[in-house]
């Protein structure tokens, strides 16, 4: 039987955890620059940033964006640089999302995720997860196995539908997945289902044929519902950092991709992958994988975010 969410823990512990391996590497080189003056914290920051997995491009921008706030400000010291940076990677963090809200459809039309990305990223297992943070918010849910090319990616999405209590629309192996969300749509709409989560194949951004596949099918679920998808979550591995990357700039080129789903926070020092997304890629961060569990799964909160890689200690329980 699916916990609802006043039974998981708090979010913001959740988060602490997700981010105490970056954290632990920030605050190792940012705290004793105190006594060495404006210029070594700029240094160590560089260090920082760089280890955290944030791209050359994004950390020149950073340091060179920082230093003229605090020129203009007036800003010297530790402690007040460091408030500075914590301002300014908010508004980074923030920035991609304005203009993107997430509308819900006319009564009666469910909301259409479609997630997207490459082999590997969990993409099956963020579909579920999805699926189980939907139901702990009391929406009924639809599932829809369109990854109809790996017999265990439908066994695997069944088995999440059962865990957290949502339906399930699969095929079989070699089934037209095009078609199978056509169908999922139909039967989501009129069973007024709140909520519609399609999981696709892994396929490399350089196929142009498995990428036209996912533009028709994405096109199925408009040709069902006005407006859907309403959500195309690019799902990334943080661990694959800057290679990832690459990719997913192809996928948000080719796929019309409107958030990022990031997996695999658990146990690695990237979180700062975060802020390239938003800065380079102009994507919101929509969602946290950060471990195994069903309810390892945190809606992305920027302030939170901030606030427990710089000072997990006081961060809100």
């Amino acid at each position: 039987m699916f916990e609802m969410a006043e039974q998981r823990p708090s979010i913001f512990k959740q988060m602490r955890q997700a981010v105490a391996r970056t954290h632990e590497g920030w605050s190792e080189r940012m705290v004793a620059p105190v006594r060495a003056g404006d210029r070594r914290f700029y240094e160590e920051l560089e260090t920082v940033l760089l280890t955290s997995d944030m791209s050359r491009e994004t950390v020149d921008h950073l340091l060179a964006a920082l230093a003229e706030r605090a020129r203009r400000k007036a800003v010297k010291g530790e402690e007040n640089l460091r408030d500075l940076l914590k301002d300014y990677l908010l508004e980074v963090l923030t920035a991609p999302a304005e203009g993107r809200i997430q509308t819900r459809p006319r009564t009666g039309d469910p909301f259409v995720t479609i997630l997207v990305g490459p082999n590997g990223t969990g993409k099956t297992t963020t579909s579920g997860k999805l699926a189980a943070w939907n139901r702990g918010r009391r929406r009924s849910v639809m599932l829809c196995a369109a990854d109809t090319y790996r017999p265990a990616a439908i066994e695997q999405l069944d088995d999440w539908a059962r865990r957290a209590g949502a339906e399930i629309v699969k095929g079989r192996t070699g089934d037209n997945p095009t078609a199978l969300v056509f169908e999922a749509a139909g039967h989501a709409r009129e069973s007024r289902f709140d909520e519609l989560i399609v999981d696709t194949a892994g396929r490399l951004h350089t196929k142009a044929d498995l990428m036209q596949e996912l533009d028709n099918l994405i096109h199925a679920a408009a040709q069902v519902v006005p407006y859907a998808p309403h959500e195309v979550l690019l799902v990334m591995d943080a661990t694959t950092g800057q290679n990832g990357l690459q990719q997913a700039r192809r996928y948000v080129e080719s796929a019309g991709v409107t958030g990022i789903v990031l997996t695999k926070l658990d146990g690695t020092a990237r979180c700062g992958i975060a802020v390239t997304i938003a800065l380079e890629l102009n994507l919101p961060v929509r969602y946290m994988g950060v471990g195994e569990q069903m309810d390892d799964f945190l809606e992305f909160f920027p302030e939170a975010f901030i606030d427990t890689l710089l000072e997990p200690e006081t961060a809100v329980n």
